[in-house]
């Protein structure tokens, strides 16, 4: 089982899923500026990954996994503010959140297997 390519596709998909969900807001200055934040620190982790399987040396491997738990954290912190701003329903947060959340563990878990090598 190829598990780089295996979360290649899953930081991709979630940043998708980030985009969808949050296109369906109307326009307002606050909805705007955390829509922006949290599509650039979703969409962030996804190339961040991508960057980590094509690293020249371990050194650049352990950088970039270390932005991609640095983002994929931010990203946490837009989804909680989304969700006590109330505005996501409650399914479509919990879902975000969830994936997010399971991102987070399997990545600093990755960044902690690299800082031993």
């Amino acid at each position: 089982m190829d598990y780089n390519q295996i979360f290649r596709e899953r930081t991709k998909n979630f940043s998708i899923l980030i985009i969808k969900s949050l296109a369906t807001l109307p326009y307002s200055d606050d909805v705007s500026i955390i829509r922006k934040q949290i599509i650039r620190s979703a969409t962030s982790v996804a190339a961040n990954y991508r960057a980590v399987s094509r690293a020249r040396s371990e050194k650049e491997k352990f950088a970039k996994i270390c932005i991609v738990v640095e983002e994929i954290d931010e990203t946490q912190l837009w989804l909680e503010i989304i969700q006590e701003l109330g505005y996501l329903s409650n399914e479509k947060i919990l879902h975000l959140k969830a994936e997010c959340e399971e991102l987070v563990k399997v990545m600093t878990k990755y960044k902690f297997r690299l800082s031993q090598l």
